[in-house]
């Protein structure tokens, strides 16, 4: 399984955003993490800094969203909700974008998936991916 280090997945996002910018070809996870960067305008400024990007930390005691996070989740949302792994995520997440713009209901997604990772570490246990689930339907149909 893959499994990137930090700096590796902050050079990914930023390699992405620059070839977005400069029009170069985009390959594989690329080409959605561009697309997803461009949603976020808040990020572009970070992006176009390599070093800035590799050397900032963000903590979440000062209240501070870590943006390669927050562009990660977006990313891990993405693969879950095109290849419907856990089961069901798609339909769900059809269910939150027949109500809102896909961008928030993506955000409404993250927000359970941070929640399912966050219990999943403090109980040190797998995740429930079961429990992940009904967690977005249980949202999407109080929207």
């Amino acid at each position: 399984m893959f499994n990137p280090t930090r700096d590796q997945v902050r050079e990914f996002f930023c390699s992405a955003w620059k070839k977005h910018v400069e029009r170069l070809p985009l390959v594989g996870a690329e080409v959605t993490a561009a697309d997803i960067a461009a949603r976020h305008p808040e990020y572009h400024a970070l992006l176009a800094n390599p070093d800035a990007a590799l050397n900032q930390e963000w903590a979440p005691e000062s209240g501070q969203m870590n943006p390669f996070l927050h562009l990660s989740l977006h990313l891990a949302i993405h693969e879950q909700t095109s290849i419907d792994h856990p089961p069901g995520i798609r339909a769900a997440f059809d269910q939150l974008r027949a109500r809102m713009d896909a961008h928030d209901a993506e955000h409404v997604l993250l927000e359970c998936l941070g929640e399912t990772i966050w219990r999943a570490q403090r109980e040190g246990q797998p995740m429930d991916a079961l429990a992940y689930v009904d967690t977005i339907r249980r949202k999407a149909s109080l929207l």
